[in-house]
C-alpha cells in the first residue's frame, strides 16, 4: 500500500480508504440481534481484508444506518493505534442534537475517540450556516475535540464549488471529503483551495459516483484500454498529489482487487494517462461536435434560477456522457435522483418542458437555441422509475 501525508493532520493515510456505506445491514438503526450473522461475517471479512492490505483508514457515518454498530464489533479486536477511524455527523439547527448524534456514533463504534470527524453534508448555504454561525455545530464540534473525542475536524460536501471554497476559506477544517473524478472535474478549484490551506483531500465514491465504473459500458472499456475504467480513474485522481485518498465502498472483500492494480502504475501515470485522455477527448468531440465540446457549459444558470428548478447543467452533463461513452445506465441512475435527492442531489428533471420558457435563464448561453431540445432528448433517454438515495431506502 502507498501512503500520503493527509494535509496538516500529518496522518499517513493509505491512497485507498475503506468506505462504510455498502456493507451494512440496513440504512436505519436497528438492534444488534436483528443483524444476520452472514451480513456481519461479510463486513468483518471486508475489514480484515482491508487491514491485511494496509488499508487502515475506515470511514463511516452516523447516516449509514447499522454501519457504525457493526464496525464496533470488530474494530475493538485491533490495536487502536494502527487504525485511522473516521465518522461523520450531519449538522443540525440545534447543536445539542448534533452532539447527541456524535456521542451515539462513539457508542456504536465502541471507541473512546475517532481520528477523523467530519460535519456531514455541507451541501448548501443554509447548512454551511448551521455549521459556522456563532453557537453552531462547529463550536460544538470544537468542544468535543477539546474533550478528546476526536483528533481532526473535516467536512463532507455535495455542494456547488463556490460553497465548498467558502467552507475551506473559513480555515476551520483540517480535511474535506468531496466529489472529483475524470468525468467530473468541476471541483478542482476547491481542491486547489484545500491544498493552499494544507487540508487533507478525500475523494468520495470514485467508482460509483465517478461513473458506475464497476459496470462500465463496452465503449468506455475500449476507450480506457489497456486499463480498466476503475484503474484509469484511480490513476487519474492519484496522479494529482493534491489528492490523498480514494474511497472504496466495498460490498464484499473481492471489491478491493481491481483497485490494487493501480498501485504498481502510480509512478508511470505521466506516461500512461495522456494517450487514454486524448482518446477519450477525441471521442467526445467526435460524438458531440467541437463547438459543443468546447462551450456546452458556458453561461448555464444555477438550478435555483431556472423555471421548475431544472438542473440544466447536470442533465446536459449526463447527456454528454451517454452520447460520447454510452454511459446510459449511469445517466439513468443519476437523472432519476433529481427531485428526490433533496440537498444531496439538488434540482429537478426536465419533464415539463412544453410548459416552460427557458429563454431568459439561458440568455447567457451560446447554445440557447439547442438546449431545450437536448434536455427533452435527455429526459426521453433517462426517464424511468424515480430513485431515492441509498440512505432513504
Amino acid at each position: 500500500m502507498e501512503y500520503r501525508r493527509f494535509g496538516r493532520t500529518e496522518l499517513k493515510i493509505p491512497v485507498f480508504s475503506c468506505g462504510g456505506m455498502r456493507y451494512q445491514y440496513k440504512w436505519q438503526d436497528t438492534s444488534q440481534d436483528e443483524i444476520p450473522a452472514e451480513n456481519q461475517a461479510n463486513l468483518e471479512e471486508i475489514i480484515q481484508t482491508a487491514l491485511d492490505l494496509g488499508i487502515n483508514h475506515i470511514e463511516t457515518a452516523r447516516g449509514y444506518g447499522t454501519s457504525e454498530m457493526q464496525l464496533g464489533k470488530i474494530l475493538k479486536n485491533f490495536p487502536r493505534e494502527q487504525l485511522i477511524v473516521q465518522t461523520k455527523v450531519s449538522p443540525e439547527k440545534d447543536p445539542q442534537e448534533f452532539r447527541q448524534n456524535f456521542e451515539k456514533s462513539l457508542k456504536y463504534l465502541q471507541l473512546d475517540y475517532v481520528d477523523l470527524f467530519a460535519i456531514h453534508g455541507i451541501n448548501n448555504r443554509e447548512i454551511l450556516d448551521y455549521a459556522l454561525r456563532p453557537g453552531g455545530c462547529l463550536e460544538e464540534a470544537k468542544k468535543l475535540q477539546k474533550e478528546g473525542k476526536f483528533k481532526f475536524l473535516g467536512f463532507s460536501t455535495h455542494a456547488p464549488t463556490e460553497i465548498i471554497i467558502q467552507a475551506i476559506e473559513s480555515d476551520q477544517f483540517d480535511y474535506l471529503n468531496l466529489h472529483w473524478y475524470w468525468i467530473y472535474q468541476k471541483n478542482w478549484p476547491a481542491i486547489e483551495a484545500a491544498h493552499r490551506h494544507d487540508m487533507g483531500v478525500f475523494i468520495i465514491s470514485p467508482s460509483d459516483k465517478g461513473g458506475k465504473l464497476y459496470d462500465p459500458s463496452p465503449k468506455l472499456v475500449e476507450l480506457c484500454s489497456p486499463l480498466s475504467p476503475i484503474v484509469f480513474n484511480n490513476l487519474f485522481c492519484l496522479s494529482h498529489p493534491q489528492v490523498h485518498t480514494l474511497s472504496i465502498g466495498a460490498a464484499k472483500a473481492q471489491d478491493f482487487h481491481e483497485h490494487l492494480k493501480t498501485l504498481e502504475l502510480l509512478e508511470q501515470a505521466k506516461e500512461i494517462l495522456p494517450t487514454i485522455l486524448e482518446r477519450l477527448r477525441a471521442e467526445f468531440v467526435k460524438a458531440l461536435g467541437q463547438d459543443w465540446a468546447d462551450n456546452w457549459n458556458i453561461g448555464l444558470p444555477d438550478w435555483e434560477d431556472t423555471p421548475d428548478q431544472i438542473n440544466i447543467e447536470t442533465i446536459l452533463w449526463l447527456r454528454n456522457l451517454a452520447i460520447a461513452y454510452n454511459m446510459i445506465e449511469f445517466g439513468k441512475t443519476r437523472y432519476n435522483l433529481l427531485g428526490n435527492g433533496n440537498h444531496w442531489f439538488a434540482g429537478n428533471k426536465a419533464k415539463n418542458l412544453n410548459n416552460l420558457d427557458l429563454g431568459n435563464c439561458l440568455r447567457n448561453s451560446p447554445n440557447q437555441a439547442k438546449i431545450p431540445s437536448y434536455l427533452a432528448e435527455a429526459h426521453d433517454l433517462f426517464k424511468g422509475e424515480e430513485l431515492k438515495r441509498l440512505s432513504q431506502t
